[in-house]
């Protein structure tokens, strides 16, 4: 046994199951025998995953067998390290990333190019014969130089290699420095290691570090979760309420622009990489969609999500954010100006890795939040070789800073939700532990309207179209003025509805100041219309047209008078009844035959939502799903080493196969489809070259053979002239 790939023949399914669960790629999509197995597994793509999920003690393991000469022994590993090398070289056999063969311990072909020319900061091996104790009585400039070099990188720099000091000059003369250009040297292996005190590493790091930081009271964090679930999945509501009422324009080159994000942040009152982080968790989940007109509106899966539990719709958002490779983060970086939310440039490859990782660490230490410079040397000692490492950190601080606004954490530390979600246990119990739904407010003098908790769904979609919310918390305050009664009006609401509404639902009486502000709003509501020629604006108060006329704030929309009460302009109705509200108009929509436009609007995108791709990792497969893979390679095997020996068998047979006429063939063909053998033929195809085939006949039809071919497995057609030979196996 010298190749990797006699190795996965001679192990086991336990063996298998331990290869695929911890390198799914391996089996994604199933390889169809052993051979394409170990090709997968020993290409640079696949060994960097693997290497990827190696802690630091496992990575100086492996820098260690890859210092040595194959073949090796596990005794020489241990005296490059510790004696605490043995369990981790069980787990990289086990991964696939050292092998036993016959002589000793190899690495799959590859592997060294993916950890680097240089493993540990060491030198190529030296090609000649080394007397490494005069290292002990070097000169003092021979050991200022090898100071330098002996830890890495193992290359220095010389003025000039034919004149390089007494020193260098030394090391040069002994082979202890080898030359690569006129002003290159460096450091052979053997020596590195000798000067290390034959170890590899400074320091072996055997043993996580401790995670410190401040323990939490158990009942409090689960407080502040179930807190910051409730407002996270009230966040989401209002966002996609606020664009069915106002959509988002979409940028050109894809994502939010800036002065979207910063009027969402306002409306929702969090600052803006909070609300970056709102709007990503509705991308992920389907419940928002860009139109043809580039315009960011709720999608129609909106309102299946309103109609869900608490704890489902929780769960959704959650889920989503668990296994994405976008980085909402990135959105207000420093460095990164350009980066908007939800566009393209969010994705990063090891995202949804670190994410994973931050949060098992959380999960392997409840009841703790966090000091971060711990958490971050933990992090580091867990993941010491990620691809794209130079944002692992950053990566990492934003998912401790997401989970908590998802309620993941509270306080820091994971709750129990968190646990039973990371577990894919049932969250039914947020359902309990969320507050209890309330179905009246309390209506204050000074206009604003107090709900003590949160309110039931139908009660808040009324309440959020009369009056917008001023203060969130336990409770939440909601604010009446002008332009929410006229935006309740707009939606088809009366004034007698509203007070109706109100006076139904507030426990204590509708003051009066809020009484005449409604009558107020309804009075003037509708008395202007506007509609499309591109538009025109119609009021029977001539009084009012003139004044609009006058009004130097809408110089700019350029009105002419047509009619006493009638005045057009080539600007678009929507833009022109906000350009009115702005200046204190109360204007009303009107249809073409003089209809006023109000009632419950509702918009929805049309376009069907596209969530964002998920880059860089692949889902581990489930038992069964494995199970089933370890099949179909034993079963390809089998067929690859059946084909292996019909082809030797065929060979054989080939050059005793006797030349036959076609008359021959035809007799000899006839003679053993009675005996029902399998045959081996020579069949010239048409360019006359023969191919030899292993058959099993069936019948003789219009000159031709029908057969089975052992090879494709499928009945075909072979023609008796183009038969060579004919012999039984």
């Amino acid at each position: 046994m010298r190749s990797f790939s006699d190795y996965l023949r001679s192990v086991d399914d336990a063996a298998f199951l331990a290869l695929f669960s911890a390198r799914p790629d391996l089996v994604t999509p199933v390889p169809p025998d052993i051979a394409s197995l170990a090709v997968r597994a020993c290409s640079p793509p696949s060994l960097a995953r693997a290497i990827d999920s190696l802690n630091h003690w496992q990575f100086q393991v492996l820098e260690a067998a890859a210092a040595l000469t194959e073949p090796f022994t596990p005794k020489s590993v241990v005296a490059l390290t510790d004696k605490a090398s043995s369990t981790a070289l069980a787990h990289l056999i086990s991964i696939g990333l050292i092998y036993p063969s016959d002589d000793g311990m190899r690495l799959p072909s590859q592997l060294r190019d993916v950890l680097g020319n240089e493993p540990a900061g060491l030198g190529p091996a030296s090609m000649a014969k080394l007397k490494l104790s005069e290292l002990d009585d070097a000169p003092a400039d021979a050991r200022r130089a090898l100071e330098r070099l002996v830890w890495g990188p193992p290359r220095g720099s010389v003025g000039d290699i034919k004149n390089p000091g007494p020193g260098v000059a030394w090391l040069l003369d002994r082979k202890f420095l080898v030359p690569l250009d006129q002003r290159t040297v460096v450091l052979p292996r053997e020596v590195a290691i000798y000067l290390r005190g034959g170890k590899i590493h400074k320091e072996n790091l055997v043993n996580p570090p401790q995670l410190t930081g401040t323990k939490r009271d158990e009942r409090q964090v689960n407080l502040a979760s179930i807190a910051n679930i409730s407002t996270v999945v009230r966040w989401v509501e209002e966002l996609l309420n606020f664009w069915a009422e106002e959509p988002a324009d979409a940028l050109r080159a894809g994502g939010l622009g800036v002065r979207d994000l910063k009027i969402i942040s306002n409306h929702l009152g969090v600052d803006e990489s909070c609300t970056a982080f709102i709007t990503e968790l509705a991308y992920l989940t389907s419940l928002i969609s860009i139109d043809a007109d580039d315009r960011i509106m709720p999608s129609n899966k909106f309102d299946i999500w309103l109609m869900q539990t608490p704890s489902d719709r929780w769960q959704a958002l959650a889920s989503a954010w668990l296994i994405t490779s976008r980085a909402s983060g990135l959105v207000g970086r420093a460095d990164a100006k350009n980066v908007a939310a939800l566009g393209p440039e969010l994705d990063r490859v090891n995202a949804a890795r670190v994410r994973a990782l931050t949060l098992l660490i959380l999960k392997e230490n409840t009841s703790i939040a966090p000091d971060l410079t711990a958490f971050n040397s933990l992090l580091a000692w867990r993941a010491p070789v990620r691809r794209n490492s130079s944002m692992q950190e950053e990566l990492a601080s934003w998912t401790l800073r997401e989970a908590e606004w998802l309620g993941i954490t509270g306080q820091g530390a994971i709750s129990k939700y968190g646990i039973a979600f990371l577990e894919g246990g049932d969250c039914e119990i947020i359902n309990e532990d969320l507050p209890k739904t309330v179905d009246h407010i309390l209506i204050q003098s000074d206009n604003t309207a107090i709900a003590p908790g949160p309110l039931e769904h139908e009660v808040s979609q009324q309440l959020a179209i009369m009056a917008d919310i001023e203060s969130r918390g336990g409770a939440t305050v909601y604010r009446f003025s002008e332009s929410t009664i006229r935006r309740a009006l707009d939606h088809g609401k009366t004034g007698d509805e509203i007070k109706a509404f109100l006076i139904k639902t507030s426990k204590t009486p509708m003051p009066q100041p809020l009484e005449y502000l409604i009558a107020d709003v309804s009075k003037k509501h509708g008395k202007l219309r506007v509609g499309n020629t591109a538009s025109f604006i119609r009021c029977e108060d001539t009084a009012l047209i003139a004044q609009i006329m006058n009004d130097k704030k809408l110089e700019v929309l350029a009105f002419r008078r047509i009619a006493p009460e009638v005045i057009i302009c080539n600007h678009d109705a929507a833009d022109v009844m906000r350009f009115l509200r702005e200046a204190g108009y109360l204007p009303a929509a009107e249809s073409a035959n003089g209809l006023i436009l109000t009632g419950a609007r509702s918009i929805r995108a049309l376009t069907k939502p596209r969530p964002p791709r998920i880059v860089g990792e692949i889902e581990v497969p489930t038992l069964d799903m494995l199970n089933a893979a370890i099949r179909v390679i034993q079963t390809g095997e089998k067929s690859s080493h059946k084909q292996a020996r019909l082809r030797q068998v065929a060979n054989e047979a080939l050059g005793a196969l006797p030349r036959s006429t076609a008359n021959e063939t035809m007799d000899l063909v006839n003679k053993y489809i009675q005996e029902e053998k399998s045959l081996s033929i020579g069949y010239a195809d048409n360019n006359g070259a023969v191919t030899h085939r292993i058959i099993d006949p069936i019948r003789v039809s219009a000159g031709a053979l029908i057969a089975r071919d052992h090879a494709t497995g499928e009945v075909q057609s072979f023609r008796i002239p183009r038969i060579t030979g004919v012999a039984a196996l």
